[in-house]
Protein backbone atom coordinates (compact mmCIF):
# COMPACT_ATOMS: atom_id res chain seq x y z
CA UNK A 1 0.00 0.00 0.00
CA UNK A 2 2.64 2.78 0.74
CA UNK A 3 4.10 2.68 -2.53
CA UNK A 4 0.61 3.51 -4.45
CA UNK A 5 -0.68 5.60 -1.77
CA UNK A 6 2.76 8.03 -2.29
CA UNK A 7 1.86 7.77 -6.07
CA UNK A 8 -1.68 8.77 -5.66
CA UNK A 9 -0.74 11.20 -3.55
CA UNK A 10 2.00 12.85 -5.21
CA UNK A 11 0.00 13.25 -8.09
CA UNK A 12 -3.12 14.35 -7.32
CA UNK A 13 -1.14 17.05 -4.90
CA UNK A 14 1.01 18.07 -8.74
CA UNK A 15 -2.48 18.20 -9.93
CA UNK A 16 -3.97 20.46 -7.33
CA UNK A 17 -0.81 22.93 -7.83
CA UNK A 18 -1.58 23.00 -11.31
CA UNK A 19 -5.26 23.83 -10.69
CA UNK A 20 -3.93 26.65 -7.74
CA UNK A 21 -1.80 28.12 -10.52
CA UNK A 22 -5.17 29.17 -12.30
CA UNK A 23 -5.74 31.39 -9.12
CA UNK A 24 -4.11 34.22 -11.01
CA UNK A 25 -7.21 34.02 -13.26
CA UNK A 26 -10.20 32.44 -11.07
CA UNK A 27 -9.36 34.23 -8.26
CA UNK A 28 -10.42 37.89 -9.52
CA UNK A 29 -13.41 36.09 -11.88
CA UNK A 30 -14.96 33.65 -8.74
CA UNK A 31 -14.18 35.46 -5.55
CA UNK A 32 -14.38 39.37 -6.18
CA UNK A 33 -17.29 41.20 -6.51
CA UNK A 34 -18.00 43.02 -8.78
CA UNK A 35 -16.65 41.16 -11.70
CA UNK A 36 -15.05 44.38 -13.51
CA UNK A 37 -13.32 44.27 -17.24
CA UNK A 38 -10.17 44.81 -16.12
CA UNK A 39 -10.11 41.36 -14.26
CA UNK A 40 -12.26 39.63 -17.00
CA UNK A 41 -8.84 40.76 -19.71
CA UNK A 42 -6.35 39.73 -16.94
CA UNK A 43 -7.83 36.44 -16.84
CA UNK A 44 -8.05 36.20 -20.87
CA UNK A 45 -4.38 37.48 -20.70
CA UNK A 46 -3.92 34.47 -18.67
CA UNK A 47 -5.76 31.89 -20.13
CA UNK A 48 -3.61 33.36 -24.01
CA UNK A 49 -0.51 33.00 -22.58
CA UNK A 50 -1.12 29.43 -21.26
CA UNK A 51 -1.77 28.43 -25.03
CA UNK A 52 1.20 29.47 -25.56
CA UNK A 53 3.19 27.15 -23.31
CA UNK A 54 5.83 24.94 -24.88
CA UNK A 55 3.91 21.53 -26.27
CA UNK A 56 6.06 19.81 -23.80
CA UNK A 57 4.05 20.94 -20.38
CA UNK A 58 1.26 19.48 -22.12
CA UNK A 59 3.05 16.21 -22.40
CA UNK A 60 4.64 16.02 -19.08
CA UNK A 61 0.64 16.97 -17.41
CA UNK A 62 -0.81 14.01 -19.30
CA UNK A 63 2.02 11.55 -18.31
CA UNK A 64 1.39 12.89 -14.17
CA UNK A 65 -2.60 12.50 -15.44
CA UNK A 66 -1.84 8.49 -16.99
CA UNK A 67 0.67 7.80 -13.76
CA UNK A 68 -2.18 8.40 -10.97
CA UNK A 69 -4.78 7.15 -12.68
CA UNK A 70 -2.79 3.52 -13.02
CA UNK A 71 -2.04 4.34 -9.53
CA UNK A 72 -5.35 4.48 -8.58
CA UNK A 73 -6.66 2.05 -10.96
CA UNK A 74 -4.16 -0.17 -8.91
CA UNK A 75 -6.05 0.27 -5.87
CA UNK A 76 -9.01 -1.51 -6.65
CA UNK A 77 -7.01 -4.90 -7.45
CA UNK A 78 -6.92 -5.14 -3.88
CA UNK A 79 -9.90 -6.48 -3.10
CA UNK A 80 -10.46 -5.80 0.46
CA UNK A 81 -14.16 -5.07 1.11
CA UNK A 82 -12.96 -1.65 3.74
CA UNK A 83 -11.12 -0.16 1.22
CA UNK A 84 -13.90 -0.33 -1.34
CA UNK A 85 -15.02 2.19 -0.45
CA UNK A 86 -12.45 4.69 -0.20
CA UNK A 87 -10.78 3.65 -3.47
CA UNK A 88 -13.92 4.10 -5.67
CA UNK A 89 -14.39 7.00 -4.48
CA UNK A 90 -11.17 7.96 -5.42
CA UNK A 91 -11.52 6.53 -8.64
CA UNK A 92 -14.73 8.55 -9.27
CA UNK A 93 -13.53 11.98 -8.14
CA UNK A 94 -10.49 11.10 -9.86
CA UNK A 95 -11.80 10.25 -13.26
CA UNK A 96 -14.87 13.08 -12.90
CA UNK A 97 -11.25 15.68 -12.45
CA UNK A 98 -9.83 14.49 -15.32
CA UNK A 99 -12.83 14.28 -17.74
CA UNK A 100 -14.06 17.57 -16.69
CA UNK A 101 -10.49 19.21 -16.90
CA UNK A 102 -9.87 17.07 -20.46
CA UNK A 103 -13.24 18.37 -21.61
CA UNK A 104 -14.35 20.86 -20.56
CA UNK A 105 -11.21 23.41 -19.74
CA UNK A 106 -8.36 22.19 -22.23
CA UNK A 107 -10.45 22.61 -24.82
CA UNK A 108 -12.21 26.14 -24.07
CA UNK A 109 -8.80 27.33 -23.82
CA UNK A 110 -7.18 25.98 -27.03
CA UNK A 111 -9.95 27.10 -29.12
CA UNK A 112 -11.26 30.53 -27.40
CA UNK A 113 -7.98 31.73 -26.23
CA UNK A 114 -5.72 31.03 -28.57
CA UNK A 115 -5.77 34.75 -30.05
CA UNK A 116 -6.92 37.56 -28.25
CA UNK A 117 -9.39 40.28 -29.43
CA UNK A 118 -8.36 43.84 -29.61
CA UNK A 119 -8.12 45.07 -25.67
CA UNK A 120 -11.57 47.23 -25.89
CA UNK A 121 -13.07 48.79 -23.15
CA UNK A 122 -15.98 46.01 -22.44
CA UNK A 123 -15.10 42.63 -22.83
CA UNK A 124 -17.18 40.22 -25.30
CA UNK A 125 -20.30 38.27 -23.87
CA UNK A 126 -19.25 35.26 -25.23
CA UNK A 127 -15.94 35.93 -23.49
CA UNK A 128 -17.04 36.93 -20.41
CA UNK A 129 -18.93 33.07 -20.25
CA UNK A 130 -16.20 31.37 -21.59
CA UNK A 131 -13.82 32.77 -18.47
CA UNK A 132 -16.48 32.21 -15.61
CA UNK A 133 -17.11 28.86 -16.96
CA UNK A 134 -13.00 28.15 -16.81
CA UNK A 135 -13.14 28.90 -13.52
CA UNK A 136 -15.55 27.61 -12.41
CA UNK A 137 -14.64 24.17 -13.86
CA UNK A 138 -11.21 25.00 -12.27
CA UNK A 139 -12.79 24.67 -9.12
CA UNK A 140 -14.79 21.95 -9.29
CA UNK A 141 -11.55 20.02 -10.30
CA UNK A 142 -9.59 21.06 -6.91
CA UNK A 143 -12.55 20.00 -5.17
CA UNK A 144 -12.47 16.73 -6.75
CA UNK A 145 -9.18 16.42 -6.35
CA UNK A 146 -8.90 17.60 -2.54
CA UNK A 147 -11.65 14.69 -2.28
CA UNK A 148 -9.17 11.90 -3.55
CA UNK A 149 -6.93 13.30 -0.76
CA UNK A 150 -9.26 13.02 1.94
CA UNK A 151 -10.40 9.35 1.16
CA UNK A 152 -6.64 8.49 0.63
CA UNK A 153 -6.17 9.77 3.84
CA UNK A 154 -9.33 8.00 5.33
CA UNK A 155 -8.01 4.65 4.13
CA UNK A 156 -4.70 5.38 5.62
CA UNK A 157 -6.34 6.32 8.73
CA UNK A 158 -8.83 3.08 9.05
CA UNK A 159 -5.50 0.80 7.70
CA UNK A 160 -3.67 2.34 10.68
CA UNK A 161 -6.46 1.73 12.93
CA UNK A 162 -7.09 -1.80 12.24
CA UNK A 163 -2.94 -2.78 12.03
CA UNK A 164 -3.14 -1.22 15.89
CA UNK A 165 -6.14 -3.20 16.69
CA UNK A 166 -4.05 -6.52 15.13
CA UNK A 167 -0.95 -5.70 17.07
CA UNK A 168 -3.16 -5.33 20.40
CA UNK A 169 -4.81 -8.25 20.39
CA UNK A 170 -1.17 -10.20 19.37
CA UNK A 171 0.11 -8.90 22.17
CA UNK A 172 -2.31 -9.40 24.57
CA UNK A 173 -2.16 -13.20 23.39
CA UNK A 174 1.66 -13.12 23.45
CA UNK A 175 1.43 -12.23 27.02
CA UNK A 176 -1.17 -14.60 28.24
CA UNK A 177 0.56 -17.60 26.70
CA UNK A 178 3.69 -16.25 28.09
CA UNK A 179 1.94 -16.67 31.33
CA UNK A 180 0.37 -19.69 30.75
CA UNK A 181 4.24 -20.94 29.99
CA UNK A 182 5.74 -19.43 33.55
CA UNK A 183 3.28 -21.39 35.71
CA UNK A 184 3.38 -24.45 33.57
CA UNK A 185 7.55 -24.21 34.50
CA UNK A 186 6.99 -23.10 38.00
CA UNK A 187 7.38 -26.45 40.13
CA UNK A 188 4.88 -27.03 42.69
CA UNK A 189 5.45 -26.62 46.16
CA UNK A 190 5.97 -29.69 48.25
CA UNK A 191 4.40 -30.28 51.65
CA UNK A 192 6.59 -31.75 54.83
CA UNK A 193 6.09 -34.96 55.03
Amino acid sequence: MGIRSTVVFCVTSFLLGTLFTHWIADSLTLWKSPITDEHLWTAASYYYFLTKAAPFILYLFTAVVALGAIAVLWSLGDGEASNLMFDGGSVFLFGTSVALYSYSVIPVIVAKFATLPVHQEKVPDLMRNDILHLASNNLMCSVALTGVLILQAGRFWTERSDDSQVAAELRRQTALLRAAESRARTPEPQKPS
